[in-house]
């Protein structure tokens, strides 16, 4: 009877896959041999594995090229970085190295782009467009940008005041952009997004604010719906409504040129993950370009806001099996040396699922068990996973170390989990490196921060001055 982990996995996945595989008894993740950073700095662990946010930059690029060819659309394309997944000087770099664009999303954001001037990562030919509802500093950072000669930030209109705001703080001539509320999915609390302009209001809104506005040149339509980019027929309809603005907008507005479809795209998230980017991609052209020809007009540029798939396949968490816990006949906890509510927050936010593999022990047998967090906290646990929401693990024993790794968790964690400040009963951030290739293609590893300590904590509450 076949009753190793790594018989669990090949009998279940195609395994081993693009970014995993065994090296003997251990698991490997684009070449990195995990339990030699465990041995080397110790876990809790956290890494950013860099070349993955260029790699991923260049797929999505090339799926665009591939579907502008097929589909002879004349429109350009435009990948833009959500800076908000992660807001990170080494993933802001890495991403940048990729002829690419910004997409901000409060104040503090333009202060990054700003920075960046400066280092000469981008130039004022670097599209920067800002979205999210702008008041004060915001509005005041994006009309210094523009002020200063960068034409191509694009401030996406998200109310009704934002453009008398920002008129009485730029000088010149400016462009904006106009973002759809678009209406969420038939389950969700809500019927219509927060943000943005509704459908039947745009055009009225154009007309009344832009259209005589001599200071004032629209350029672009945001289009964005919660659920992300996907195959059903929620994303076709809402597409469908949005191109039916954009049409309307087109044959009043000379100066629009350019569809913004924002981002969504899916990440790995199980090593059963299936998802034809090239087929959505090609899909959603075909749709401008059919919607464009049926109305005589020319299509759009299309920009993109990818943030999660950009960073997300870039990270991963590394946790130490502490103990286990048998609380009664069925239910084993297996508990970690850190806290998923801290360190991972998504998967107690959300429900979020990340790929869950151990890094050790592939030979032994396995068993099942849920995974429990070091708080004080009863949601501080773990239990989602590809097997119909069942964790299986190598065997529980104290006398060998298990190690595992969550991967794929690159977007959003830190920023949630308030990297470097407060977290849940004090629980430190822990470890975080930075994995990169040299020039000759060997891996380096460098530390990017060490784990908190408990006078970092301290002071932050005001013990320590």
């Amino acid at each position: 009877m076949n009753t190793k982990y790594r018989d669990l996995i090949s009998q279940t996945f195609y395994f081993p896959q693009e970014e995993f595989n065994l090296e003997g008894n251990e698991l490997q993740f684009h070449d990195i041999d995990l339990m030699n950073l465990v041995e080397t700095h110790g876990a809790p662990l956290k890494f950013t594995y860099l070349p993955q946010i260029s790699k991923n930059i260049q797929r999505a690029k090339q799926w665009f090229v591939n579907a502008r060819k097929t589909n002879k659309y004349k429109g350009k394309y435009f990948y833009c970085y959500c800076t908000k997944s992660s807001h990170f000087k080494h993933v802001l770099h890495e991403a940048l190295k990729n002829d690419i664009h910004i997409e901000t999303s409060s104040a503090f954001d333009i202060d990054i782009v700003k920075n960046l001037k400066k280092e000469g990562k981008i130039t004022d030919d670097t599209y920067v467009i800002s979205n999210g509802f702008k008041r004060d500093e915001y509005i005041s950072n994006i009309a210094e940008l523009i002020n200063e000669g960068h034409k191509n930030c694009i401030p996406i209109i998200d109310n009704y005041e934002e453009i008398d705001l920002l008129s009485q703080e730029i000088k010149g001539k400016f462009n904006v952009g106009i973002r759809i509320a678009s209406e969420e999915e038939p389950k969700f609390e809500f019927y219509t997004s927060r943000l943005g302009i509704g459908y039947k209001n745009i055009v009225p809104f154009y007309n009344r604010q832009i259209k005589d506005n001599k200071k004032v040149k629209l350029k672009m339509l945001h289009f964005f719906i919660n659920t992300g980019i996907r195959d059903n027929a929620y994303y076709w309809n809402e597409l469908a409504k949005c191109l039916k603005v954009y049409v309307s907008l087109k044959k009043i507005c000379p100066s629009l040129d350019s569809l913004n479809i924002g981002g969504g795209f899916p990440i790995k998230n199980s090593l059963a993950f299936e998802f034809d980017y090239q087929y959505i991609i090609d899909e959603i052209l075909n749709q401008i370009k059919l919607t464009c020809e049926d109305e005589e007009i020319p299509v759009p540029h299309i920009f993109t806001e990818f943030g999660s798939f950009t960073v997300g396949e870039s990270g991963g968490a590394i946790y130490k099996v502490l103990y286990q816990k048998q609380q009664n006949d069925r239910e084993k906890w297996n508990m970690i040396n850190s806290s998923f509510i801290t360190t991972l927050p998504d998967t107690w936010a959300i429900n979020k699922r990340f790929i869950l593999l151990p890094l050790n022990r592939w030979n032994d047998t396995y068993e099942r068990v849920l995974l429990g967090g070091l708080t004080c906290d009863s949601d501080d646990y773990y239990n989602s996973e590809q097997h119909m929401n069942a964790i299986y693990l190598p065997k529980y024993n104290k006398e060998k170390d298990l190690y595992i790794g969550f991967f794929n968790t690159g977007a959003y964690q830190e920023t949630i989990g308030g990297f470097g400040g407060l977290q849940h009963c004090l629980i430190p951030t822990p470890k975080h490196l930075l994995i990169d290739k040299d020039s000759e293609g060997n891996l380096t590893t460098t530390i990017f921060k060490e784990q908190q300590q408990s006078e970092d904590l301290l002071k932050i509450l005001g013990y320590n001055e």
